[in-house]
């Protein structure tokens, strides 16, 4: 269901990220629009590959995808992962607009709270050697060292991944991989966006990629830190899985 931006503007959008971490919109046909709505909803955080406004434009860039870290910058698939795994406090929330679609390119969207339901009824040894501290370095070797499910003190889990050559394992949980990666699979959404779509998700909590695609498609990002009187919380409750299904 989409969130009525001329009605409910960025209180529709935190009011489904508070439930969910997860809001889809429509009717953003200016970069503008997609800025204000951020402003609106926090404050930008700025990307490496972003222009001075907080927007970074993805599309096919030819041979920069080739560099680590760049994929986002290709036509091919890109794999589940959350943003600025690399950094202390990746920005909380991602926003990402359609501005021309190609041929393929769908959206992929794992929401981390039932990846963790999933592994705690069909593997929760899984569950608890993938929550260990320091057990993977993300960013390389100047990145951050935490785990894939890093357990806050306020109770809250949020998770961190990536599975490319800026993801260094731990041996001590390299063979839990493979259920995590079940249990990913088993967990993920896709949907198309037409121009003027988007969604927002909460990056604390949700695994985001896309499939390969042809043709000149064209999305923009922007990565933002909430207002504090939305009271969007970072992560996810440790589930109850009395209602998930292995």
């Amino acid at each position: 269901m989409f969130v009525d931006l001329p009605q409910e503007w960025a209180a529709g959008v935190a009011a489904k990220l508070v439930a969910d971490g997860f809001a889809r919109f429509d009717g953003i046909m200016k970069r503008a629009q997609l800025v204000a709505l951020g402003a609106s909803l926090g404050r930008t955080v700025p990307h490496r590959d972003s222009e001075p406004d907080g927007v970074t434009t993805l599309r096919h860039r030819g041979g920069l995808a080739g560099r680590i870290g760049f994929e986002g910058f290709g036509n091919g698939p890109l794999p589940p992962h959350t943003d600025r795994s690399g950094t202390p406090d990746p920005p909380a929330l991602l926003i990402v607009v359609c501005g021309r679609k190609g041929k393929g390119g769908e959206c992929i969207a794992i929401d981390g709270q039932r990846v963790y339901a999933d592994l705690i009824l069909t593997n929760p040894e899984a569950a608890q050697v993938l929550s260990q501290p320091r057990t993977v370095l993300f960013g390389g070797a100047s990145g951050y060292l935490s785990s894939i499910f890093e357990h806050t003190p306020d109770r809250r889990i949020r998770i961190r991944y990536r599975s490319d050559e800026l993801a260094k394992f731990s041996p001590d949980i390299v063979r839990w991989l493979a259920a995590l990666t079940d249990a990913v699979e088993r967990r993920t959404i896709q949907f198309e966006l037409e121009p003027g779509q988007g969604y927002v998700l909460h990056n604390h909590r949700w695994l985001h990629g896309r499939t390969e695609f042809t043709g000149d498609r064209v999305m923009y990002r922007l990565s933002v830190n909430p207002h504090a009187e939305f009271a969007i919380p970072s992560g996810f409750e440790a589930p109850n899985t009395a209602g998930v299904k292995p």
